[in-house]
């Protein structure tokens, strides 16, 4: 009986995968994003609503992070972001943020298993955040993950942990600003006479001045394009502090569905509204 149950489900999951297949190519003969970002928001209302255990819903978001990842690297999305974890999160209970923190090495340990996502589908992780406010074994796990997919290049997924958007500009402004000063400051001991920075906002007089590109270069999310696509699950239409200064011209989705509810019609959806404004988004990006 085991064995014709066995054989089922694999007959079931060929016939689901045909399926996204053909759906996908579908999808394909328009644009596809290269960059979907997801505010996984529910987990918590997702365990209270189905009477789980404390944690049962971060676990139940992680399943479904996994299970978006596949739908995006057989849609041909080379970017995946995940807020996973915010700076204000710290805030919580403490026995909350350390499970979570168990919860993230945990995670990443399996992520890093010869049979997992990662490595059957050449995924490349990057952490992304104030990883000093991490546990410190949750930091080393993050460490050793980014380390050993740094030659992963099919798809690359970034874990928002310890991050804010406020966070991350103020990071950008305060490392262009040490920047520029270890320039002057390699000038003054080299004996140079232009170690001045004149404030008249003239041209010849803003070479030190911070410019909009070295923000950029120094943001957390410098390692991947702008979002094509952001979603927040649980309906709601707010940002929460996360990729404000990427998502100007984003398209913004709010299922009602909980995080860990999200499906492979919600990636279509997205997908095919997206498709049918992006002619729109890239026409203001470029009045810019």
């Amino acid at each position: 009986m085991q064995g014709v149950q066995d054989s089922v489900t694999r007959f079931l999951g060929k016939l689901k995968f045909l399926f996204r297949k053909f759906v996908f190519a579908v999808l394909s003969v328009g644009p596809i994003p290269s960059h979907i970002a997801f505010i996984m928001d529910g987990n918590r209302r997702f365990a209270r609503k189905h009477n789980l255990k404390d944690g049962s819903g971060h676990r139940a978001g992680f399943l479904a992070l996994m299970l978006m990842l596949r739908y995006c690297y057989e849609l041909g999305v080379k970017y995946v972001t995940a807020y996973a974890f915010s700076v204000d999160n710290f805030n919580r209970d403490p026995e909350e943020v350390k499970h979570v923190m168990d919860l993230m090495v945990e995670k990443i340990e399996e992520l890093l298993k010869e049979e997992s996502i990662v490595n059957s589908y050449g995924v490349r992780l990057h952490f992304i955040g104030n990883l000093k406010l991490l546990s410190e074994a949750a930091r080393a796990a993050a460490e050793k993950a980014m380390a050993a997919t740094a030659k992963n290049n099919k798809v690359v997924l970034l874990i928002c942990v310890a991050y804010s958007s406020t966070d991350e500009i103020v990071n950008a402004v305060q490392e262009s600003y040490n920047e520029k000063l270890r320039t002057l400051q390699d000038l003054s001991s080299n004996g140079s006479n232009d170690n001045q920075i004149k404030v008249d906002h003239s041209e010849k007089d803003l070479g030190f001045a911070v410019k909009l590109s070295d923000l950029e270069r120094h943001m957390y999310m410098s390692v991947s394009p702008d979002p094509d696509i952001l979603v927040r699950t649980s309906g709601a239409n707010r940002l929460s502090n996360f990729l404000l200064w990427q998502s100007t011209h984003t398209y913004l989705y709010s299922p009602v569905a909980l995080w860990p509810e999200i499906s492979l019609w919600h990636l279509i959806w997205m997908v095919l509204n997206f498709q049918r404004i992006k002619h729109n988004l890239e026409k203001k990006r470029k009045q810019l």
